[in-house]
């Protein structure tokens, strides 16, 4: 299983990026799974539904299932305790088996990472400081890039994003072998 960090400041187009990748991805015959970071306290329950009772009611994990997906919720602070946020390492061993994990966030984590940047946004460049950095995809080339060995791929250009993340996975598909 590779991981690859999707790494940028918000509003960059992390998410609008993966969501164009994993068609592509998928295509060209890779299993993949991605874990979202998020600071905010997120609810994926219905308020008054079964699960969304259990969770209330004290379960430490509760998983709903249908015949059309499965979620696992678990609980970090209850109402007697509360719980450091699991590590990267713990999320990823959760998962099934799949060929590439895409990994939205932890943009500090020490990890092969894509820059997603955005000349609108104003922000400084992230893999200035951190070597985990593989290629930095923007929306337009900055005035003042930083020296090293990094590849600038196109924002609006998933198709060749794609392309990077094949080669870099070193992926081929079973019948192209």
């Amino acid at each position: 299983m590779k991981i690859l960090g999707i790494a940028g400041y918000s509003g960059s187009g992390k998410t609008t990026l993966i969501e164009k990748l994993l068609p592509l991805l998928n295509a060209a015959g890779l299993t993949v799974s991605v874990i979202k970071q998020s600071h905010h306290d997120i609810q994926v329950d219905v308020v008054g539904k079964d699960s969304w009772r259990h969770r209330q009611a004290g379960a430490h994990e509760t998983l709903l299932t249908s015949p059309y997906r499965w979620m696992l919720v678990g609980e970090l602070a209850g109402k007697s305790r509360a719980a450091p946020e699991p590590s990267l390492d713990d999320h990823l061993a959760r998962l099934s088996p799949c060929d590439l994990v895409l990994v939205e966030g932890y943009k500090h984590a020490a990890l092969a990472k894509l820059e997603i940047w955005r000349a609108a946004n104003a922000k400084p460049w992230l893999h200035a400081d951190d070597a985990g950095f593989i290629a930095v995809v923007a929306d337009q080339v900055h005035a003042n890039p930083p020296a090293g060995p990094i590849r600038y791929l196109d924002l609006n250009n998933p198709e060749a994003v794609a392309a990077f993340i094949l080669e870099w996975a070193q992926w081929r598909r079973p019948d192209h072998e």
